[in-house]
Parts: C-alpha cells; structure tokens; sequence
C-alpha cells in the first residue's frame, strides 16, 4: 500500500513539473543555471526600483525603459529609470508602446523627446500588440511607416517587440529587415511561422530580482547572437 502512494505521489509530482505553471517559473531565475545574456524591460509599473542592488547583478546585462506611449503619453519613471540605469553601470534602451491609430508624426514626436541618443546604449526597441481594429494590411501599413520614421530619425533600425500569437496572426513575413524581440511566457522557445530569426526571447513576465519588488519582465538573447547587435551607433 505504501510503495502504491508513493508511486501515484511520484505520478503527480511529475504531472504538476511538467505543466506550464511550473514550467514558467523553473525559467524564472533561469539566469542562475545558464551562460545566456539575461535583461529585463521596465516601466512606471515596477514603482521605487532599488538600482544599486540590480547594478550589483552581474546577470542582469541590458534593461529597456518604457519612455512613451502613443502621441503624449509619458511614462513617469521614465527619466528617473535611465539616469540611474546608466549610474549603476547597466546596458540601457528605451521603448515605445506603439498604438496604430493614433498619428505617426505626434508618436515619433513623443518618443524623441524621451528617447535623447546620447543617453543611449541600446537601438531603440518599439513595443507593438494591438491592433485597434485596423485590418491587417492596415495596421501593417501603419507600423511600416512608423518604422520607417523611426530608423530615419535615429539612423538606424529600430528593434521590435511582439508576442509569437500576434506576430504569426498579423506580422509573418512583414518585418524583414528587422530584429526581434519575441514574448512568450513558457518553457517552449517561440516558433515563428515564417521562420524568422529573433534574437531575444521575453521567456516570463514574473521574473524576480533583487531590487525589485513584484514582478518583471525577463529576457534572453537566443542562441550566438548577443548585445553588439543592439548596440546604439553614435553617429
């Protein structure tokens, strides 16, 4: 009796490690066991961020700051987050959260006031994940061009962010040219459907680090890429 509970205990223990649950977070702190190039992304979301205690963890490599969003949005931590990223010694960028609707000129406009290329490590990464009911071509026509604005103003092309579900369902085969930097929070890497190569995959979006309380967003870079390909050029 006792060897036939221990063995169903076995059963389920192995049921429940295998699930996405528990999948997710053994990546959590996957920076402890592997050689990869760990960041995270952070906005107004995160609050008091302790910098000095992140700049003191040395697997933390690169951080993207939320500075905009849409037309005249400004996220509040923004100025504070960078000058103190920088300060404790990390790899900074900065990203916009792109709404499609809302015009090109006033977006590009909002995120050049934040977004300052000397303040700059990373090539500036747009956050894309709606389409706020454009069709398809639309809303592509839409992101292209702002792309397209975005590298004419800073001289170089921006990185682009997207989950694998929105990037297969709208973005397959539009956005060559273009690195990427892929969210989905599971043990399995992201599959794209037109094969594309990314190179940073957002594997959680409850990561734990000291310095901050809650939640963050982590990444990786994928396979031989690395930080040199983000790097900002200083014209």
């Amino acid at each position: 009796m006792k060897n036939f509970i221990k063995r169903n205990i076995l059963v389920l223990l192995g049921v429940l490690l295998s699930t996405p649950f528990f999948a997710q977070n053994s990546l959590v702190e996957c920076e402890d066991t592997c050689s990869h190039i760990h960041g995270i992304d952070l906005s107004h979301y995160q609050r008091d961020v302790f910098w000095e205690t992140i700049g003191n963890n040395t697997k933390m490599a690169f951080v993207y700051i939320k500075a905009t969003e849409g037309g005249d949005r400004i996220d509040s931590r923004f100025e504070q987050n960078i000058q103190t990223a920088h300060s404790y010694g990390l790899k900074v960028g900065s990203y916009h959260f792109f709404r499609p609707k809302t015009d090109l000129t006033k977006q590009l406009q909002n995120f050049m006031t934040q977004c300052r290329p000397k303040e700059q490590d990373l090539i500036p990464m747009i956050d894309v994940e709606m389409k706020q009911g454009m069709s398809t071509d639309e809303f592509c026509d839409s992101l292209l061009t702002f792309l397209h604005m975005v590298e004419k103003a800073y001289k170089q092309k921006p990185l682009v962010y997207t989950g694998t579900n929105f990037y297969n369902n709208y973005l397959s085969g539009k956005l060559k040219g273009y690195k990427l930097m892929i969210a989905q929070y599971s043990s399995r890497m992201p599959v794209l459907n037109d094969d594309a190569d990314y190179i940073i995959w957002q594997y959680t979006g409850k990561g734990h680090i000291d310095g901050i309380n809650g939640y963050v967003d982590k990444s990786r870079f994928v396979g031989r890429h690395s930080l040199r390909e983000i790097r900002f050029i200083h014209h």
